[in-house]
């Protein structure tokens, strides 16, 4: 009976103990998570650093762009106009021409003798026509004798003009001034007529040929001023427009535009691929921002625009080291709540005091969050965009680092970086 109530007792401290440890695991596990789940709804996500710009308005040049095509105002593909042998190449590339450079010599002998045998048979002519001409002034010659010699005389005479034609197409010459490129021939190569020799182009003064919308035709004129650029954004070069195709594709509804521009210093090629914009009349009071402090999405552009945070009178928190209680308690008499404080202030002040660079106000800066503010773009230039609605001047808007920003997050703004211009360039200044 005695073993029968020891058993007894020994199972009921084993269930209180396995119940003891059942309940401490659930419990210790409902703790956990509601603490977890108080922690990430109390959590504050750190502050994201951006930069940033106010905005202000300023001078807008507009312009129409476009992608062009250069080309050489004069320039043409050298041929040979008749057959023959290469005896003379009386160039090298890219050497500078003059007007009627002799640039090639065919082998012209055979045009040569035949030129020197007419050449003689006319001087036979010519001194037959005059002794028909003193005859007649005698009185002892014919009509007839002197009409077959002046015919004679004539086509001798023409006779030689042909062959020096003909010898003279057996040498190619510059037709104007510029610069050749890479021969095409060889010497000893034969030549058909039209064959390709070289091409000579007249680089001082280069025209640029490029298309623009059908809307866009009415802010055009001739004369106008533009800006030609070969890439990385700088437009050096200056033009004015020469000629408006009065046509519009109706395929591509674009129109042809031509410019000129002058080239001394040779940067500019024939077939360059370049950047055109035509510049328009400047406008004052335009409200514009870096191209990166926009954002496009599926409901529309927008931008981060920078504001201080709202403040709401919430209840004063329990106090801590250094801070003024609201009110004794009555557990706590007043004067053992006033000696933590004093305690604290005493310590506040030797921080102070030992830290004399950290400024006072430090504390006092408002809190800075991000308004998500959907705009209405306009035109671009030279890596801004205008702003039409959305925005105000003062505002400050969020130009880098927005890649993973949200409505009401909170940043702290860092200026030092511009990501409107190169790094290196901002490495050097700093």
């Amino acid at each position: 009976m005695f073993r029968r109530i020891i058993q007894i007792v020994v199972i009921a401290l084993v269930l209180l103990v396995l119940v003891a440890v059942v309940g401490g695991i659930v419990g210790f596990n409902f703790l956990r998570d509601n603490g977890i789940k108080q922690y990430f709804a109390t959590m504050k996500p750190p502050a994201a650093t951006v930069s940033t710009t106010i905005v202000k308005p300023i001078s807008w040049t507009p312009g129409v762009e476009a992608i062009g095509t250069m080309s050489a105002v004069r320039g043409v593909d050298l041929t040979v106009e008749t057959a023959g042998i290469v005896k003379e190449i009386l160039f090298h590339a890219n050497q500078k021409i003059k007007t009627n450079a002799v640039l090639v010599q065919l082998d012209d002998a055979v045009e040569r003798a035949d030129l020197e045998a007419t050449k003689a048979q006319a001087v036979s002519d010519k001194a037959a026509l005059q002794r028909a001409i003193e005859l007649q002034r005698r009185g002892v010659g014919t009509d007839a004798t002197l009409d077959a010699a002046r015919a004679a005389a004539s086509a001798s005479a023409s006779q030689v003009n042909k062959l020096q034609a003909v010898l003279d197409q057996k040498q190619l010459r510059a037709p104007f001034n510029g610069t050749v490129g890479i021969p095409r021939i060889d010497l000893g190569q034969y030549l058909a007529p039209g064959a390709a020799v070289v091409t000579l182009q007249d680089l001082d003064t280069m025209r640029v040929d490029f298309s623009i919308p059908e809307q866009q035709l009415p802010l055009l004129k001739i004369g106008q001023t533009i800006r030609l650029g070969i890439g990385g954004g700088d437009m050096p070069f200056a033009g004015a427009i020469r000629g408006i195709d009065p046509k519009i594709d109706p395929a591509s509804r674009l129109v042809t535009i031509r410019a000129e521009v002058a080239n001394p210093e040779g940067k500019l090629t024939p077939g360059q691929f370049v950047q055109v914009r035509v510049e328009l009349p400047e406008e004052n009071n335009v409200l514009a921002l870096p191209q990166t402090a926009l954002t496009s999405s599926l409901y529309g552009d927008f931008v981060f625009v920078v504001r201080p945070a709202k403040t709401e009178a919430t209840p004063a928190p329990a106090a801590q080291p250094g801070e003024m209680p609201t009110a004794p308690t009555a557990d706590k008499p007043a004067a053992e709540v006033a000696k933590p404080a004093a305690d604290g202030a005493a310590k506040s002040a030797d921080n102070t005091a030992a830290d004399p660079a950290k400024p006072a106000a430090e504390g006092q800066k408002p809190e800075l969050v991000l308004t998500q503010v959907f705009v209405k773009p306009g035109r671009r230039n030279a890596g801004l965009i205008e702003i039409l609605q959305g925005i105000a001047p003062g505002d400050e808007v969020v130009t880098a680092g927005q890649n993973r920003l949200f409505n009401g997050m909170s940043v702290a703004v860092d200026n030092t970086i511009d990501p409107t211009k190169p790094a290196n360039q901002q490495a050097s200044q700093q």
